[in-house]
């Protein structure tokens, strides 16, 4: 319900998007008719959104803009090879968006961020474009170090979740819902168990449809608790992505 020349900022969460420059959210802005509006993309993966709703709140708050469109979209299909085993066969295409404005209370906590760059390279492409142009190999594609990125988003991320409930002010047993990063079925189920989460907290489980869609899952899944009313607008959702950097994000929001 606002006039697209409010908007003050265009984000766009992405690594698929064909081009090194100039950015997809530039084009973007002009698409939605936010002409005027500052516009970039994030190379974060699968926290790039949580990325995303940390920079626009801080503009908001600051000042800096009145509104910020902010989009996870992937055509991970572009980056797949049919015979990989670690990643491949869990991946989709998908794109959400939240716009993210003023309001009389604050709907978005404190984001608690990062990235293991020690550990960069668990999560990424086979190779390098570089070498591609130069007919060194193929294609690259995605690909994973499955066992180590496992252990990571269980053990680790639970711990990120924690300090984000904490940041909120909010125990685990407050929340409405918990909208993880749709890696895969057994990180979201031990998500559960690390958190202790209660049955009357609804678990996002976008992922046995839609696949892994890196960027875009989270928003995903947070569209489709609301769209099937599974939740309600009002109550406090959890929301974590995590994935290739190893980059990583989390911070509770008001659904909207």
């Amino acid at each position: 319900g606002i006039d697209p020349a409010e908007i003050g900022a265009v984000i766009l969460a992405t690594i698929s998007f064909p081009y090194q420059t100039p950015s997809g959210a530039s084009l973007l802005s002009e698409l939605v008719g936010a002409h005027s509006a500052a516009a970039y993309d994030i190379s974060a993966a699968c926290a790039g959104y949580c990325y995303g709703i940390a920079q626009a709140d801080a503009m908001v708050r600051s000042g800096l803009a009145k509104y910020v469109l902010v989009v996870g979209a992937e055509k991970l299909s572009d980056f797949l090879s049919p015979t990989d085993r670690t990643i491949s066969f869990l991946l989709g295409d998908g794109a959400g968006a939240a716009i993210v404005g003023p309001s009389d209370h604050p709907g978005i906590a404190k984001t608690v961020w990062g990235a293991d760059g020690a550990n960069w390279d668990k999560v990424g492409m086979t190779d390098s474009i570089l070498d591609f142009r130069d007919g060194k190999v193929e294609w690259p594609t995605l690909v994973q170090e499955g066992q180590p990125v496992f252990r990571w988003a269980v053990w680790e991320m639970s711990k990120v979740a924690k300090q984000a409930l904490e940041a909120a002010g909010i125990e685990a047993s407050d929340l409405t819902a918990l909208v993880t990063h749709q890696a895969n079925m057994r990180i979201i189920d031990e998500f559960v168990k690390q958190l202790a989460l209660p049955e009357s907290v609804v678990v996002a489980r976008d992922i046995a449809d839609t696949g892994n869609t890196s960027a875009a899952s989270i928003p995903l899944a947070m569209h489709r608790l609301l769209k099937e009313n599974q939740v309600q607008p009002g109550g406090y959702a959890l929301q974590i992505g995590f994935g290739a950097g190893l980059a990583f994000a989390a911070q509770v929001v008001e659904l909207p």
